[in-house]
């Protein structure tokens, strides 16, 4: 028989309530800080650049560590709805909170053991966060019902979205900070060091304030475990699904519009960098999105209240921002001068005397070599290329190469190995010099062990006609032969955009007061009728419909200006359509089961990581651009939609408080 006590937030005092909200919502900025520094800015390029610095290229870098995400998110999505239903049937939500929360704390401070060639200690150090990471908010998650009113879910779930916002924000600027003031690879050490700091301190409110809350707690049967138990309610809850089918339709549509939604956010910088933005702008726009979501999470979470007054402000201004970021970033970029707006300059192109713009391999005529040299050819296996063999040239210290352009940029791709030495580099017969060190810029190209399709770009002071010239300088390490100069191509890169990033955010900014100000003054006028209207499921259509212009846009995006206020468009509606989806499944879900329900809640986000990759890659494939392939994202907010339009959510919510009544009745007899 059911042992249930399901004591809810109504019983305690306003002053205690507040202060437990402030206690949960204060580990959303405890851990966001994993997702900006671990997940998407930092750990992943130090990977590639230091920790995988000695696999054969960055290419097996990058396939290392999407394997180490995949290990991660496959273990988690088994073990979710297992451990949630072993925490209902213990009682234990934030004992296994404090567990999964203990390991991924561990692991993420340990990654400031990982130096360069460590790939293998930070692979595994980073399954391990990611799992603890990820399972701790199964947990935190399963405690929303018990934390919050029923009539407070929303909000309560968008501020904690809001905190979210704001702490990983914070910490990714100051790491940022670290990583370009402290020499070689602390700065990148210690900011993972940071983020273990950072997550474990301010969770300590939660641990401290938040009781163990109630659940369906099982009485064992004579030689019953607690796993069988669990595995037999977990059988029990799929065999009666029937029972939430409308619960079951919105886990549905779920996966599918939140597969787009993570889609956007993996591919966003990539994205970006296709188009030629540069990183400094694409970090600084990853910075905007987590500050900019900040307001927009909150006002998202007060769209479903009936009891906020100001709702009809809320609609109307989010509505002005569905049309007017397009309509000014659009016409902006038209109408503005290129260098403010960064429209794409005309491509350079190939003179008399020198190449423009294009990529040419080694063994092309218009590289020339002057010194001993001799060709060598290196199957597509050993360079890990997927187009074909690469060809290289080997050369004498004293070699030298020349490459005339039309341009202002070259990138030049070549191997590193034990027997390669260093390359002087010069343009137009001088040599170039380090910014950083005042020195002659050198190409380095010793490692212990072979790797190719390593890069360098180098850059002229002005666009024209310029001659690059590569001179071996020999030994770098007297136990190497340094002798080596392996060179698979050299490209010569588009025209620099310029842009105007004051101007960009100023406009932004505008965009934004004249927003207010008509929001103010008609928004209760004009919108009164269709706030009343707004409910949990509503505001997640609108975001939906808000994301369905966002991957038009980025597919005809083509200018600077367009980048910033596309990021802002993401910026209105990210967090806020995760914190409604959050609270609306948590208020379909019986709480005496919050911790079953939401690992079966888990599960889903696991997978929708994966189809949306899937699905971009294959479009960039076939279309060989990644433009068609952000358009195709729209079909996952159509059909996401339509499903979620056929919820009954009233009816999810009797079933779910119907669930609980019966477990109550059940333990009252």
């Amino acid at each position: 028989m059911a042992s249930i006590s399901l004591t809810a937030p109504q019983t305690i005092s306003q002053q205690e309530y507040k202060r437990r909200i402030r206690a949960w919502t204060l580990y959303d900025w405890a851990n966001s800080a994993f997702a900006t520094t671990i997940l998407a800015a930092v750990l992943p390029v130090y990977y590639s650049q230091e920790a995988g610095s000695t696999l054969p290229s960055s290419a097996t870098a990058t396939a290392y560590w999407s394997a180490g995400l995949s290990i991660s998110l496959f273990l988690v999505a088994i073990l979710s709805p297992i451990l949630g239903t072993v925490s209902d049937v213990m009682r234990g939500k934030k004992r296994f909170l404090a567990i999964f929360f203990g390991i991924g704390v561990v692991a993420t401070g340990l990654l400031v053991l990982v130096d360069t060639g460590d790939w293998l200690l930070a692979s595994l150090l980073f399954v391990f966060a990611r799992i603890g990471w990820t399972a701790a908010n199964v947990f935190y998650d399963a405690l929303l019902p018990h934390v919050a009113r029923e009539e407070d879910l929303d909000s309560v779930s968008a501020r904690g979205f809001a905190l979210g916002y704001l702490g990983g924000g914070i910490l990714l600027a100051v790491n940022i900070v670290m990583i370009f003031l402290m020499p070689g690879t602390w700065g990148a050490r210690f900011s993972f060091l940071s983020v273990a700091v950072w997550w474990g301190v301010f969770s300590i409110p939660l641990f401290r304030r938040i009781p163990e809350p109630p659940s369906a707690a099982v009485d064992l049967a004579p030689g019953e475990t607690v796993i069988g138990a669990s595995f037999k309610r977990l059988y029990e809850t799929f065999k009666d699904m029937g029972r939430y089918r409308d619960l079951l339709k919105f886990l549905v549509a779920f996966l599918i519009y939140a597969d787009g939604i993570g889609t956007i956010i993996e591919v966003a910088a990539i994205y970006g960098a296709e188009l030629g933005f540069g990183s400094i702008e694409l970090i600084l726009a990853l910075l905007l999105v987590q500050f900019a979501g900040i307001p927009y999470s909150l006002i998202f979470g007060r769209l479903p209240s009936k009891e906020n007054k100001h709702r009809p402000f809320f609609l109307a201004f989010v509505l002005y921002n569905l049309i007017a970021l397009p309509l000014v970033g659009v016409a902006s970029s038209r109408l503005l001068p290129a260098q403010i707006s960064g429209m794409p300059p005309v491509p350079y192109p190939s003179t008399a005397s020198a190449v423009g713009e294009g990529t040419y391999l080694s063994g092309n005529p218009q590289i020339k070599y002057e010194g001993d040299w001799a060709a060598q050819t290196f199957s597509a296996e050993q360079t890990g290329s997927d187009s074909g063999a690469e060809y290289y040239i080997t050369s004498q210290p004293g070699s030298r190469i020349f490459f005339t352009f039309n341009g202002q940029r070259v990138k030049v791709t070549y191997s590193t190995g034990p027997e390669s030495g260093k390359w002087v580099v010069e343009m137009d017969g001088t040599a170039l010099i380090d910014e950083d060190t005042n020195q002659p810029k050198v190409i380095d190209a010793y490692h212990p062990t072979v790797r190719y399709g390593v890069s360098s770009t180098f850059q002229a002071a002005a666009p024209g006609e310029h001659t690059l010239s590569l001179f071996n300088a020999g030994d770098k390490n007297p136990e190497s032969l340094g002798i080596k100069m392996a060179i698979a191509e050299i490209e010569v890169l588009a025209p620099l955009r310029k842009s105007s990033l004051v101007t960009i955010i100023g406009l932004i900014f505008a965009v934004q007061a004249v927003g207010l100000a008509l929001a103010l003054l008609f928004g209760p006028a004009l919108f009164s009728g269709l706030a009343e209207k707004m409910d949990t499921k509503r505001s997640i259509l609108l975001a939906l419909v808000i994301y369905a212009v966002i991957a038009v846009w980025g597919f005809f995006l083509n200018s600077v200006i367009e980048f910033w206020f596309l990021a802002w468009m993401v910026a209105v509606v990210q967090g806020g359509s995760q914190a409604l989806s959050r609270s609306l499944f948590s208020s379909m879900s019986p709480a005496a089961k919050s911790g079953e329900f939401f690992g079966l809640f888990s599960v889903m986000e696991k997978f929708s990581a994966i189809i949306g990759p899937l699905l971009f890659a294959l479009a960039a494939t076939t279309f060989g651009s990644s433009r068609p392939a952000i358009l195709s994202i729209i079909a996952f907010f159509i059909i996401g939609g339509f499903l979620l339009t056929r919820v009954n959510v009233d009816e999810g919510r009797r079933n779910a408080k119907s669930e609980d009544a019966a477990l109550l009745a059940g333990e009252a007899s």
